[in-house]
């Protein structure tokens, strides 16, 4: 396993992080004992940045999480929630919920210090919230030595210049995006000298997006358009002609830019957690990565949106 630097916060993460949606059952029932070897098997392979919120499976992932790290050492892990999304349609950023949810997440969580703490998909909020309370009050919780760094995440690209150019240096120390930096869709290139520029530390996940890019059925929440899906097939099928997973080139293709720090990746299954590492520890076929990006063409960077409409980015159909 190779690490990075997270921006300026001195965490040197793994370059695949393990995401924990899946631990809250969003992509299908996962059992919890399951669900603590997904996690014991990620640290045993030498994955130590894992990231979880309250959202998922309405707080089932991070108890799952927090059963999984019992009598782990703390030193041994780098441990990221979020706060401002709850129950599915539930959103508060103001100061009071997002302490008191930070709270409860410790307690699920059985520690006492996160070592990063992210306002959760602030496309759903009033960006005017997040600069004048939402991170004041996570500040706070930094100076208090209660968390170490602070981060926002998102969908939209736009919410991530909207927010840290409003706020001091320092302020906001990671960004978190997802699904825009995929075999499908690389919107997020555009905004990496930015980031890097403001030394902040990125994160991508949902490298297959949201599980888009894969072999299975699509859960019923999926926002995909019929031509994303229709082209993402195409592109997987033709790495099943070659006898290989796109899971795989997913995320290579991600770990391979150094300006991203980590790449979050959840499972399902103890073995698919391995096969992740497999995937980012192997070397990338240059030659079936160029064909399923040209397979891809036709729907490179066409993508859904959500949130607030003055917080979305203009779509490609």
């Amino acid at each position: 396993m190779h690490y990075r630097l997270l921006g300026l916060t001195g965490l040197n993460v793994s370059v695949l992080g393990l995401g924990g949606s899946p631990l809250g059952g969003v992509f299908g029932a996962v059992d919890e004992a399951e669900g603590v070897r997904i996690v014991r098997t990620a640290l045993d392979c030498g994955v130590n940045f894992l990231d979880v919120a309250p959202f998922y499976g309405n707080t089932r992932a991070e108890a799952v999480l927090g059963r999984a790290l019992r009598g782990v050492p703390r030193h041994s892990y780098i441990l990221a929630t979020k706060v401002g999304q709850y129950c599915s349609g539930e959103f508060d950023f103001s100061a009071s919920r997002v302490t008191r949810s930070f709270d409860d997440s410790c307690a699920r969580l059985g520690v006492e210090y996160v070592d990063l703490l992210q306002c959760h998909d602030i496309e759903y909020a009033d960006l005017g919230q997040i600069v004048g309370e939402t991170l004041p009050a996570l500040v706070r919780l930094r100076e208090a030595g209660r968390i170490g760094h602070i981060g926002i995440t998102g969908l939209p690209l736009k919410i991530f210049r909207a927010v840290i150019d409003q706020v001091s240096p320092g302020t906001v120390e990671t960004a978190l995006s997802f699904c825009r930096y995929t075999l499908n869709d690389s919107a997020l290139t555009a905004l990496l000298p930015y980031l890097t520029a403001k030394r902040i530390g990125v994160i991508n996940a949902a490298v297959t997006g949201m599980g888009l890019l894969t072999d299975g059925a699509l859960p019923p929440w999926h926002p995909a358009t019929p031509a994303m899906i229709a082209g993402a097939r195409r592109a997987v099928e033709l790495c099943q002609r070659r006898g290989q997973n796109i899971v795989t080139l997913a995320i290579q293709f991600s770990i391979s830019n150094p300006s991203i720090s980590a790449t979050l990746v959840g499972a399902v299954t103890e073995e698919q957690v391995r096969e992740n590492v497999r995937a980012a520890d192997s070397p990338i076929d240059f030659e079936l990565m160029a064909e399923v990006l040209k397979e891809l063409q036709p729907i490179k960077d066409h993508n859904f949106m959500r949130g607030r409409p003055e917080n979305r980015d203009l779509l490609i159909p």
